[in-house]
Parts: structure tokens; C-alpha cells; sequence
């Protein structure tokens, strides 16, 4: 097992001052006669589908470049125009290998796999009552349709690990590399999008990277999750659909591409494509917060998750995803001093002395999703009113 890769994620991601929990691990690993980290048993994904699919094309960018100015004035127009036209993109040589990603997935795949029913439920997350994603949702807590109830389990935790009494026993050993995983990705991997989506409105290059510290109130958090078979009744009940069409409420979401083909998203033709798994990249998209901040020009993309094709039906499909918000206090209101928002106009969801904080809409977005009474529209798509806008949801 190689074990550098977490002190490499460690140095990387606190820029060279790391803290004292993490010194002291990390300590540990240098010092003893046979470095070992905790066990995970290994887990091992099912092969990617061979079937012919209706793949979404979206542009890959590739991080390698991200590190310098010229670097990122080269990458800056196909971030700009893929989050523009279809927000989503896919991000290449992000500077973990296979075999770390792998290991964030062996340990993810702890988080349901070693731990009791009992003791899941012991730490299951109230998100009605404290608008928080902190702890399980375990399965059949969301409806998806015509009485059909998910089957989704999933373990989330803010980005800072440490503070939080919300981790079954199995999970406590690898903390420190939940930590180090979590602080790459916003260090080094959402601050450079961040930076490029700035570059891309020709705004100062850390505008957006000032609203995501790290360590200020706020709930970006890093999640497990895991989808079970269903029974075909089910299936055929909510026309195979397992998570209903709908739009990330956050800034950006970074999904850790996994081989079972389930995600779709919903081209400006009208049609459901699928998202293509690529080894080791990564799936980024544009979520609410970030479309209202950026006046409409980054757009939240519809998306799904449904059944996969024939050759992977049957499997469970796990995932990773690094879910970021803006902190809790930034209110999300256009950045009408952009000259590109100046050329192009702003689109507007909510007035400006109305717009919510990140943290309001947070909350209700969390405490309503999957439970809320929803409107059924004429054409056959639902809506709610959450945080003073109308939230759709996609059938």
C-alpha cells in the first residue's frame, strides 16, 4: 500500500503548514520501523459498460497546466465556455493517481460495508430540523416517485473532519486521510476552478476563492454514497428513474468518476445523455449558488441518476464527491462588475435585495429535498418555493 500519498495530499493542501494532528501522524508513518496506514478492505467496481450509449460531449480540461498565469489564461476559455453552455466539464491530471483515488474509495466503501445497521442509524443525520448534511441518510428517506422510495444511502462530513461526533467506529482510524483528502480538493482542485471561472467573467482571480475558505462557518462537505439494486417493480413504478432530475444547490460539485453508468444530463436539445466515466477524472458542475454569483452566465445543469445499462444492472455503484458552498455568509448576488456580465446581461432568479445567503439557502434546500410537498406543473415537471426562488424538479 503506498502510503505517501498522504503526506504528499497533506503538504500540498496546507501549503507547507500543516496542523498539529496531522504533523503527528504523519510523524507516526515516518517513524516507525514498518509504516503501515489503516486497513481497508479492498474495494473493486465493476467493469465500465461496453453498451452504446448516448454520451454528453463535454470538454476535458487538463489541470496539469492550472499551476501558473499562462497556464490558466490557457485553460480559462474551455472552462469558461463549458460552463457556460453546459456546466459540466470533466478535469484530467488533478495530480492524484489511480491507486489514491482508490484508496478514498476502499475507505468510502467502509462507511457502509463495515458498518452495523444499528450503529448507521445511531449517527443518522436530522436534515429537517438542522438543514445540515452531517452524519447518514440512510435508504427510503426521499420519494421519488409514485410511491417508489430511494435506495441511496450516503455519509457526509464537513470539509474540516475534526469537530464533529458524527463517525461510526469503522471510520475513526482514517480521519487523518479524510481530512488530507478533503483539503486537496479544496486547495487543489476547487480553488484553481474557482480562479478559472473568475478569469472567465474577467473578474480579479480569487473574487470566488475568497468565499471559500476553508476554515470559515460554512458547509461544503465531502461525501460517500451508494446506490443498491432495486426490485423491477420499482423500477418500472418510477420509470427507472433513482434520483429525479434537479440542479446542485451549491457552488461546485467535484463527483470522482466511477465506472457504473447511471449519471444523465439534460442537453439544450431537450434529450437525457449520459455522463462517460473516464479513469481517474473528475465531474465537475455548476450549482445554484454559483449561477445566481455569477449572474446566470455559469450555468446549473439539469441532472439525473438512473438505472444503468443492461451489462451493469444489478451492481451497486459507489461514489465520491466533494459537494462545495460558499461560506455561510455570502450573500448571492450577481458580480454586476463583471464586463462580461456588462456585455451579455445578467439573468437574474431573484432580486437582489431579496437573494439569499449561502447559508439560507442551504438550510432550506437541505431540510426539503426529497420530503417537501411539491407542485405538479403543466408540463408534467414539479416545483417548490424554497429561500424566496422556485425550485424545479425534473421527471
Amino acid at each position: 500500500m503506498d502510503i505517501s500519498w498522504a503526506m504528499r495530499m497533506y503538504a500540498r493542501s496546507f501549503r507547507g503548514a500543516l496542523d498539529c494532528r496531522c504533523i503527528l501522524y504523519l510523524g507516526s508513518l515516518n517513524i516507525m520501523p514498518a509504516p503501515t496506514i489503516p486497513y481497508a478492505p479492498r474495494y473493486v467496481p465493476g467493469p465500465a459498460t461496453k453498451e452504446d450509449m448516448d454520451w454528453a460531449d463535454l470538454p476535458i480540461i487538463d489541470f496539469s497546466k492550472v499551476g501558473t498565469p499562462e497556464g490558466r489564461a490557457e485553460l480559462t476559455p474551455a472552462m469558461r465556455d463549458g460552463m457556460h453552455t453546459h456546466g459540466f466539464v470533466y478535469i484530467i491530471n488533478h495530480g492524484l493517481t489511480q491507486p489514491q483515488r482508490d484508496r478514498m474509495f476502499d475507505i468510502a466503501d467502509v462507511a457502509f460495508a463495515q458498518v452495523p445497521e444499528d450503529e448507521k442509524k445511531q449517527f443518522t443525520a436530522n436534515f429537517k430540523e438542522t438543514g445540515l448534511y452531517s452524519g447518514y441518510k440512510l435508504r427510503q428517506y426521499w420519494h421519488i416517485d409514485n410511491g417508489v422510495r430511494d435506495q441511496i444511502e450516503h455519509f457526509n462530513t464537513n470539509r474540516q473532519i475534526y469537530g464533529r461526533d458524527i463517525y461510526p467506529k469503522a471510520l475513526q482510524p482514517f480521519l487523518p486521510e479524510m481530512r488530507a483528502f478533503a483539503e486537496y480538493n479544496h486547495y487543489n482542485i476547487l480553488h484553481p476552478i474557482l480562479r478559472l471561472l473568475a478569469l472567465g467573467m474577467e473578474l480579479p482571480e480569487e473574487i470566488f476563492v475568497d468565499m471559500h475558505k476553508f476554515e470559515a462557518p460554512g458547509e461544503t462537505w465531502l461525501r460517500m454514497m451508494k446506490y443498491y439494486p432495486r426490485s423491477e417493480e420499482d423500477e418500472t413504478n418510477s420509470k427507472n428513474v433513482w434520483l429525479k432530475g434537479h440542479t446542485d444547490f451549491g457552488t461546485i460539485t467535484i463527483l470522482w468518476s466511477q465506472p457504473v453508468t447511471a449519471l444523465q444530463i439534460l442537453s439544450h436539445d431537450g434529450k437525457w445523455r449520459w455522463i462517460r466515466h473516464i479513469d481517474n477524472a473528475l465531474v465537475v458542475n455548476i450549482g445554484d449558488a454559483m449561477e445566481l454569483l455569477s449572474g446566470g452566465f455559469y450555468k446549473g445543469t439539469i441532472h439525473r441518476v438512473v438505472q444503468p445499462p443492461a451489462d451493469q444492472r444489478g451492481r451497486e455503484r459507489l461514489g465520491v464527491f466533494y459537494f462545495a458552498l460558499a461560506d455561510d455568509g455570502v450573500r448571492l448576488v450577481p458580480r454586476v462588475e463583471s464586463p462580461v456580465l456588462q456585455r451579455v446581461g445578467v439573468q437574474r432568479r431573484v432580486a437582489d435585495g431579496d437573494a439569499p445567503t449561502m447559508e439560507t439557502l442551504r438550510r432550506a434546500r437541505t431540510a426539503a429535498y426529497g420530503t417537501s410537498t411539491l407542485k405538479r406543473r403543466a408540463d408534467g415537471h414539479e416545483e417548490e418555493e424554497l429561500a424566496g426562488m422556485t425550485v424545479k424538479h425534473f421527471n
